[in-house]
């Protein structure tokens, strides 16, 4: 078996099957199962595969026509142009999320500390330690996915503190100039409705947020108050139907921003710390 006769059957494969992206999906899972990158097979196309990658670009196949996603089996996502491993234990970085870090560029390039809310893989801590070089800190409810989080900043070379906690519960009062979150935002009557790939494999707490899919978004903005400085940004990623909801509890903040993505659907809202609150403390 060549690498295009085993591509050409892959593809076919998975088309039949319904998989998205069929010839770039059995690109990326033969190209995992030789450890080369993907450009390597237009220069190649009649090498013969070695049994053992034949074993491997076989059991990639059939676990992703289990609903498997490809990343799950390859473990890798690029965000923002950088290599993230990823694992069941986090969510995969979507590009969408990206337009989070364009916001926290434009609005706080002054900020000295940025916390990233629920960090899982690290993309949004990672990156943003990366292209800003502020101090940051990243918290995530789950220590296998704070665990993995790290090994990402570590082989990226981002200095990220990582904290296990529930939100900002660990977090000292006024301590952050910027908070940013992709924060879980799926209602749970909405969990037979997602993609099989989504609801069977994705970790639920990075998923869903309550029957309405607000009660993360609630928590946040309740307690972003007490860890953010008076000029503080808060920078959140909306799920579908969620900007009203989430610029009513923003009422009162200060320079309230609503971004949307390229299909125009609102993506980002922004905010700084409302005076009210700056009085307050």
């Amino acid at each position: 078996m060549n690498v295009q006769t085993a591509l050409q059957q892959g593809a076919r494969i998975l088309e039949d099957a319904g998989i998205a992206v069929p010839r770039l999906t059995a690109e990326v899972l033969l190209a995992h199962a030789m450890r080369v990158e993907r450009i390597y097979f237009y220069a190649h196309p009649e090498q013969e595969l070695r049994d053992v990658e034949w074993l491997h670009y076989g059991r990639y196949l059939h676990e992703r026509l289990g609903g498997k996603p490809t990343q799950y089996i390859t473990h890798h996502q690029e965000f923002y142009s950088r290599d993230f491993r990823v694992t069941p234990d986090v969510l995969i970085p979507r590009p969408e999320t990206e337009h989070v870090v364009e916001i926290a560029l434009e609005v706080a390039r002054d900020a000295r500390r940025v916390l990233d809310i629920g960090t899982g893989s690290g993309a949004l801590a990672v990156t943003l330690c990366l292209e800003l070089r502020m101090e940051t800190w990243a918290t995530d409810i789950s220590p296998a996915a704070a665990a993995l989080a790290a090994r990402n900043a570590g082989q990226l070379g981002a200095r990220v503190q990582f904290v296990v906690c529930d939100v900002v519960s660990a977090l000292r009062p006024g301590s952050v100039d910027m908070i940013v979150s992709n924060p879980p935002y799926v209602p749970l009557a909405d969990r037979e409705g997602l993609q099989r790939e989504v609801r069977d494999y994705e970790p639920h707490v990075a998923l869903f947020a309550g029957p309405s899919g607000f009660d993360i978004y609630d928590r946040i903005v309740a307690d972003a108050p007490r860890v953010l400085s008076p000029d503080g940004w808060l920078i959140l990623e909306l799920g579908f139907g969620s900007v009203d909801h989430v610029a009513g509890l923003l009422s009162e903040w200060r320079e309230v921003q609503v971004e949307p993505d390229l299909a125009g659907i609102p993506r980002v809202i922004a905010a700084r710390r409302s005076l009210t609150a700056c009085r307050g403390r």
